[in-house]
């Protein structure tokens, strides 16, 4: 038994079938951890959907900021993705919303405390402990699943406030999405910069990759995340980074995380 996780997809169908069979994935024996951003910009994200749903039983997904689109968009919010093919199309197919109910469900962090793993998308705050995170990650994961989640992704695209433990409602939801989706960079006391998106060195003065952050809690488990396209396949003390461009042509990254110090890698979509 094997169990590998594999960086953003987007979209990308082909790569990811050439990853498993170069895995020799057997869906009878292993199991796939998926850092999110299953969708978008591949021009598959239909066959990718269908593809890891087909493999939910021994897969765990958390969603990424990515797939929060296309389900706002799904809920009627065409702020940021104004008539998206790839959407239009998952909303089009029969099996449509058999997917986007599926994905929905999904979760927004995994822990994996017998194997000291955490899988989420982008990352998470420096200040938050573990059993901090998990419970935020819980909060939006109920929000999603209940009676406010048409509310909360019909407005999922207005800018999120600065994290609040005070915050209530959609601003906390939104504050939470975009520290676990899209944080890369903080301020010395904590705050996500979410402007800056190139590698470490290239941020604003003042700034620190989450994970170098002064001060920054230890967790006690291995944070295993994608999002950060310009950092690539990165490995050092608590994390884990898997997202290698494979929509910008880099390759599409997988880890047996028995073995995270040797990447598995396939060609991604040619740009």
């Amino acid at each position: 038994m094997a169990h590998y996780a594999i960086g953003d997809v987007q979209g990308c169908e082909r790569p990811l079938r050439r990853l498993l069979d170069k895995l020799n994935f057997d869906p009878a024996l292993d199991e796939l951890w998926f850092c999110g951003d299953l969708v978008n910009r591949g021009g598959r994200s239909l066959e990718v959907l269908r593809l890891v749903y087909a493999l939910r039983e021994r897969s765990q997904v958390v969603l990424g900021n990515h797939d929060l689109h296309l389900l706002a968009y799904a809920h009627g919010s065409r702020r940021k993705h104004r008539d998206n093919p790839e959407f239009e199309r998952i909303l089009a197919a029969p099996d449509g919303p058999e997917l986007l109910e599926w994905l929905q469900s999904c979760p927004l962090m995994v822990h994996d405390a017998a194997h000291k793993l955490l899988l989420v998308h982008a990352g998470l705050r420096p200040d938050w402990s573990l059993a901090r995170a998990l419970t935020l990650a819980a909060e939006l994961e109920a929000a999603l699943r209940g009676k406010r989640a048409a509310g909360f992704l019909k407005n999922f695209h207005r800018a999120a406030p600065r994290w609040d433990d005070r915050l209530t409602g959609r601003k906390r939801l939104r504050a939470i999405a975009a520290v676990l989706t899209r944080i890369r960079f903080c301020d010395a006391e904590g705050h996500p910069d979410y402007s800056d998106t190139g590698p470490p060195g290239s941020q604003g003065e003042g700034l620190y990759p989450w994970f170098e952050t002064p001060g920054r809690r230890r967790l006690g488990v291995t944070v295993v995340f994608g999002h950060w396209a310009a950092l690539g396949y990165y490995r050092a003390d608590g994390v884990l980074a898997l997202d290698s461009g494979c929509v910008w042509g880099g390759p599409l990254t997988a880890v047996d995380l028995e073995h995270p110090e040797r990447p598995i890698q396939v060609p991604g979509v040619k740009t």
